[in-house]
């Protein structure tokens, strides 16, 4: 299954990975349409879920600038920062600050580009806890939430709210930093995200509110949750249009 929004040079892609059940051949087929410099990233993956997930991931990536700028496939050059933030290489003076990101957690590849502004992407799968209580599962992230964040996840009380809470505030957090391409080096303990019933979402950096990105946090299904990070003041250079998946 893939499901596209698409609208210029602003496209939200996703595909169900799990209904994809390639042939070793078509694997390898599908494979040799990335350059050769992608093949260990995708060969690292012992299991094959995960090497199914790091080549949608890749293909979606060139496919998008195909379509979008119209380059050639053959001459598509993606590369990656140290932080691992995906970045055309290729010289694109009409769409310079065109970018995109993408994200892979259980079922679900995904991939979001805008024209001018920032694009952060994850996806996550809400999975319970082995081995350990709920609780105890969320503890080892405390370090990562503020005493706000954390207050609203301990006072549910339920380990199924709890745990889909977290996930929310995980989403979201590491949207962001992809966004800016800072890794979790940034620090994210560093952001703090508000919200009225998880609508009208904002977050403070560093105590602060900034208010220059808009954030849009979804399920795709029971287990599977989306957050898309924008900035929002480049945005609205491009137009006044609201997010969209």
């Amino acid at each position: 299954m893939a499901v596209e929004y698409s609208g210029g040079a602003r496209r939200r892609w996703l595909v169900d990975v799990a209904r994809w059940c390639p042939s070793p051949a078509q694997f390898q087929a599908a494979a040799a349409l990335l350059p050769p410099k992608h093949h260990p990233a995708i060969a690292r993956f012992v299991r094959e879920e995960d090497r199914k997930r790091a080549l949608l991931s890749r293909l979606l990536q060139y496919s998008l600038v195909h379509h979008v700028l119209g380059i050639p496939f053959h001459q598509i050059d993606i590369c990656r920062t140290i932080e691992g933030k995906p970045y055309l290489e290729n010289e694109t003076l009409a769409f310079r600050n065109f970018n995109f990101n993408t994200s892979h957690q259980g079922d679900y590849v995904g991939i979001a580009s805008e024209l001018l502004c920032l694009v952060g992407l994850d996806i996550v799968c809400i999975s319970k806890p082995q081995g350990e209580t709920t609780v105890e599962f969320l503890k080892n992230f405390s370090s990562y939430l503020t005493d706000h964040e954390w207050n609203c996840i301990d006072r549910l009380g339920d380990s199924v709210e709890m745990l889909t809470e977290f996930y929310r505030y995980w989403s979201l957090k590491e949207a962001f930093v992809k966004a800016v391409g800072a890794g979790v080096g940034f620090g994210l303990h560093r952001l703090e995200f508000h919200h009225v019933q998880w609508s009208n979402i904002s977050v403070y950096i560093d105590g602060i509110e900034s208010r220059n990105w808009r954030f849009c946090l979804f399920k795709l299904d029971e287990m599977h949750l989306v957050c898309i990070d924008i900035s929002y003041r480049l945005m609205c250079m491009e137009s006044n249009s609201e997010p969209i998946w």
